[in-house]
């Protein structure tokens, strides 16, 4: 099996051992994204919308350095500080999407890194 370790300075840089994103057997699989300005290194976490969308933001970054879009995403995974935040979370996710939506699942969760109130992994076929 052939992988390739996606690496790009768009979105942030790990923060453990671990690869933004890997390639392998036609498959992209990226690890979870929280709301860090990769351009600053700081979190956006000023309102439940905004840090969505720099999640969103950074997500789009390891699609692109993959040449691939949001349509080739195939299941997503979000995790979220609080349930009560699902709605917001949801809206904006939403927007990214057009049809033939991914898979996913949501879930509330004690603790994320960082103390963030949303992270997305996904999944992308090539």
């Amino acid at each position: 099996m052939k992988k390739t370790i996606i690496n790009t300075t768009a979105a942030p840089s790990p923060i453990g051992p671990y690869s933004q994103a890997v390639i392998a057997n036609g498959m992209l699989f990226a690890s979870g994204q929280i709301a860090i300005n990769p351009a600053t290194g700081e979190l956006v976490t000023d309102t439940i919308q905004n840090e969505t969308r720099q999640v969103m933001s950074n997500i789009k970054a390891l699609l692109d350095a993959a040449e691939l879009q949001f349509s080739n995403i195939v299941k997503t995974s979000i995790f979220l500080s609080d349930m009560s935040l699902f709605a917001a979370v949801n809206e904006i996710y939403g927007s990214y999407f057009t049809a033939d939506f991914p898979a996913r699942e949501t879930v509330a969760v004690k603790t994320l890194p960082r103390n963030v109130n949303v992270e997305i992994s996904i999944t992308a076929v090539l």
